[in-house]
Order: C-alpha cells, then structure tokens, then sequence
C-alpha cells in the first residue's frame, strides 16, 4: 500500500534523498561513457581511397549493387569540420542516400593543412585541387561530367568551381551554401565586418586560421545552448544508451574542428564577407571572373529554415542569379546540421533530393 508523507519537512528529504541516489546513478555511468567516447566510428558507409593529393584524400563509396546512373557524384564539404557528418551513421547518412539510390559517389576528404599550407588561396581549391579531382573522378567513370553536391563552405566553393568550369558540371546540388552575404541577420557576417575583425592582422599573425577560434566562434554562436543548456540536457539523460550513442558522436565530429589555410581564409572574409564580390561578380579567381549566370547547368539549392551559420537569405539569391533554366530550391526545416543528419530530412529530404537527380543522370 502506497503512503504519502504529509509533513514538508520530511517531504523535502525524501526527495532529496531521491534526487541525491539519482545523481550517483549518473555520475557513476562516467567511466562507462568515457569509453564509448573512444569507440565512436568516423563514418558509417564503407569507402576506399581512391586517390591521394597533398593532404587531400578522394574517398569512393564502392555498393553491391550495380550502378543504376552514368552520371558519378562528387560531394564537396566545407573546409572547417570532417566530412563525415554526412556520413554519420547508418540511419543517419546522406552518403548511405546516394549509394543505395545506384549513384557513383564519391567525397573530397580535405584533410589537415600544415603551416606550409597557409598561402594556399581560392585558387588552389577551385583550379587546381577540385578541377584535377573531377578530372580523376570523370576518367575513372568515363564520364564526362559529373554531378557535385555542395555543404556549406563546400557549396559556396562548388558554385565557383561550376561558374568557372561548367562543362565539366552535369548537376549542382547545394546544401546551406553561402551566396550572397550582404544580409545582417547572422552573427558570423556581424563578427566579419571589417569594422571590428581586421582579417588581413589575423592571418598574417597565425598564419593558418586555428581550429580552436572556429569551435569558439560556433559555440558562440548559441552560448547559453551549448556550453549551459548542452551539458545539463546530458546528464539527464546519461541513463539511456540511445542518447549517449548519438551525443557522443555528435559531440565528436562538432569538436573534431581543422585549421584552414590562411590565404583561403583571407579570401573568403574579405572577399565574400566584407565586400561580396561573388553576387556582384567582381570575385575573381586565377584573374577569371566568376559569374553566377556561366551557371547553366540543372540547379537543387537546398535551404534550412532554421540555420544559424548560413541564414536562408544568405542562399536564397542564388537561384535568380544564375543563368540554369532547371532550377528548383528546396526550403525544409531544421538547422545547418540537422539538414543533412535530422531524422525527418533522413525520411523526406534526402530521398526526393535522389529523386531529383535520378532523372538528371543519364548520360556519359
């Protein structure tokens, strides 16, 4: 028979006693935790090497199953973070997507630049790096073209890389990339303003921007979120493995930041962000000028509703910008993360985005 305890005093120290019991039973799952800290995967979908340049790896996604489309796909991540949040775990993988959609895919591994690195510019990345790589990719597949899914950093580089070299680009699909960067409403564009960040003193003082100012700028970006409301929500779930599975690899591909080239970086603040040259095409590359309308090819741009890093506005332009007559955006909700590893995009966005480029995919 179930009693009840009347008096408040006696109240408050059976929950205390409760809570306190409560509190051991989750700091004693520590040790347990810590472990599986150490055996989180880095990728979910099994992959190859399949060439090597500088400190850059080219990853292949070899399936089973027969490839069903000639057109391959080459997925270019930002600069900043690994790339296999993309891939992160089996039920949470857009690479797993493509692959058992009968796509030839492939991803750029930008690896860990060194010091020497640091005078690497735009036109390392777009010209040398990324056009030998879909030469690679193309020989290999004897293709001709082929499609590029561009994340973040990695779409902004994309569509650059597309304006520049358009007949090598069947199919440009975009995932929270920035375009135009005159909007106010995020904090990286507000950090950015040449009135309070002097891009030229930082670079030409560490050299390579370090990963430590990258995670520190993100983790500002919602301070009372991740460094408060973060870590409470944790350990009031320490209990259930399900959560603690997800957290901690979450946890380690957001704390698993690279430094990124100083010149690159100089480039990208001073001429994206402070004075966006892409939008009014003055960005120049190699002395080519990009423009956004020798972008003629079939164009998916898709947007998150609820990104902080890339706010919609900053993607938003591009489709009007561009000289394509098949382009489509595709606004979903969720945030510049959830967009490629939210359990909703998992079951709606990713297989209309292999939808769309099925039918997109059918030549050499």
């Amino acid at each position: 028979m179930e009693t009840t305890i009347e008096n408040p005093w006696l109240k408050w120290q059976a929950a205390f006693a409760e809570e306190g019991m409560t509190e051991m039973k989750r700091w004693s799952r520590l040790p347990l935790i810590a472990e599986k800290a150490r055996k989180v995967t880095k990728g979910a979908t099994p992959s190859e090497v399949v060439h090597r340049v500088d400190h850059i790896k080219l990853l292949h996604y070899p399936s089973s199953k027969p490839v069903k489309h000639k057109t391959p796909l080459l997925v270019v991540f930002a600069l900043v973070n690994r790339p296999y949040i993309l891939d992160l775990k089996e039920k949470r993988s857009v690479i797993r997507h493509f692959v058992d959609a009968g796509f030839d895919t492939y991803l750029i591994d930008w690896g860990s630049p060194t010091l020497a690195d640091r005078y690497l510019s735009l036109d390392d990345y777009i010209n040398r790096y990324m056009d030998g790589l879909v030469d690679f990719v193309c020989e290999r597949t004897g293709s001709s073209k082929t499609s590029i899914l561009g994340y973040c950093m990695g779409g902004t580089m994309s569509t650059i890389y597309t304006a520049l070299h358009r007949e090598r680009v069947a199919n440009l699909m975009l995932m929270a990339a920035g375009i135009d960067f005159s909007t106010r409403e995020g904090l990286l564009n507000l950090w950015a303003d040449p009135n309070y960040f002097d891009v030229d003193d930082f670079v030409d003082t560490f050299g390579n921007c370090p990963a430590e100012f990258l995670q520190s700028s993100f983790l500002m970006l919602k301070p009372v979120g991740n460094l408060i409301e973060k870590p409470l929500n944790f350990m009031e779930n320490v209990h259930n493995d399900k959560f603690v599975e997800d957290f901690l690899t979450m946890e380690t591909w957001l704390n698993d930041n690279i430094s990124v080239p100083g010149e690159i970086f100089r480039e990208f603040v001073k001429h994206l962000y402070q004075k966006n040259q892409l939008v009014k095409d003055e960005l120049h590359v190699r002395n080519q000028r990009v423009q956004l309308k020798d972008v003629t090819c079939p164009l998916l741009n898709i947007v998150a509703k609820g990104d902080d890093l890339v706010p919609c506005s900053q993607s938003l332009a591009l489709n009007d910008l561009v000289g394509s007559t098949d382009r489509k955006t595709m606004l979903v909700p969720g945030g510049h993360i959830g967009l490629a590893v939210g359990g909703k995009a998992q079951r709606e966005t990713w297989p209309a985005v292999c939808e769309w480029l099925a039918e997109r995919s059918n030549f050499k």
